[in-house]
């Protein structure tokens, strides 16, 4: 009974599609850092994320380099 209720609590999670668009170069370390956490570091990377205040902190501090799809 109690796994039933774990799986259907882990589906409805909210997830945050992330596409990294700009080029980590020329950018500072802690924005390059910050893409890696997101795990993004080449371009057209593709993550799907929980919809966390800590994900979307990191998103808005690299909002210039990602593409963001609800």
């Amino acid at each position: 009974m109690a796994a039933k209720k774990k799986e259907e609590a882990a589906s409805a999670v909210a997830t945050v599609r992330v596409t990294q668009i700009g080029s980590p170069i020329r950018r500072t370390a802690d924005q390059r850092a910050t893409l890696i956490g997101l795990g993004l570091n080449k371009m057209n990377r593709t993550r799907e994320l929980k919809d966390t205040p800590d994900v979307r902190g990191m998103i808005a501090k690299v909002q210039h380099l990602v593409k963001v799809e609800a």
